[in-house]
């Protein structure tokens, strides 16, 4: 879907960029979806929130061990955008509080 994903970005307010945590083989290829999305000029002002799920399942790598990998911090200091970092599981619900509460802040009543 990565391919047409900028035939929406006029109507994005902010972006939401979802790595699964229990795939480290496929970091490089989600840290090069976030750079594409986060040097888009469409979306160089919208508040990103980037979420590490299935962080519940075991894995050979930690999150912290991920995100150092793709340089995150690196990548954060760097972009336009606000970006926050959110780890959950959808299956158990774990952060998901956090990520309503950003949905709220970032699109509360009368934004």
């Amino acid at each position: 879907m990565g391919p047409i994903w900028s035939s929406y970005y006029g109507d994005c307010r902010a972006l939401l960029f979802m790595v699964d945590a229990s795939n480290p083989t496929q970091l490089s290829a989600s840290c090069a979806q976030l750079l594409g999305l986060l040097s888009a000029e469409p979306l160089a002002d919208a508040p990103v929130l980037i979420l590490f799920n299935k962080t519940d399942l075991s894995c050979y790598m930690t999150v912290e061990e991920m995100k150092s990998l793709i340089r995150l911090p690196d990548i954060i200091a760097c972009a336009t955008q606000t970006i926050t970092v959110a780890d959950v599981s959808a299956r158990t619900g774990t952060g998901l509080a956090a990520v309503l509460q950003w949905l709220q802040d970032t699109h509360g009543a009368g934004r």
